[in-house]
């Protein structure tokens, strides 16, 4: 399956990367290098993850890396896989 990521997870992700990058720009780095292979591993087993949450649909998962969840949806049709948001459990 293809991984797409939606504006408002960039968006978020960039937010995220320019908070860690305060204590350190290798951080910010090391995190995202870290991110993008966790999230590239969706698309072997993509039902892993816990049903969603915050949303009401069995094709929408909660991806947790490192205290962040990571909703994504499972587009069947299009045999795609897109990343919708990342936050803090604590901001939603």
């Amino acid at each position: 399956m293809k991984l797409q990521k939606d504006d408002l997870f960039l968006a978020s992700l960039d937010n995220i990367l320019d908070y860690i990058a305060q204590d350190g720009l290798i951080y910010a780095k090391k995190f995202n290098r870290k991110l993008q292979k966790a999230v590239n591993s969706i698309s072997n087993f993509p039902y892993k993850s816990r049903k969603s949450l915050y949303y009401d649909n069995e094709n929408i998962r909660d991806y947790i890396f490192k205290g962040y969840t990571i909703p994504y949806f499972i587009d069947n049709n299009n045999n795609k896989i897109i990343l919708l948001d990342i936050f803090k459990w604590i901001d939603k």
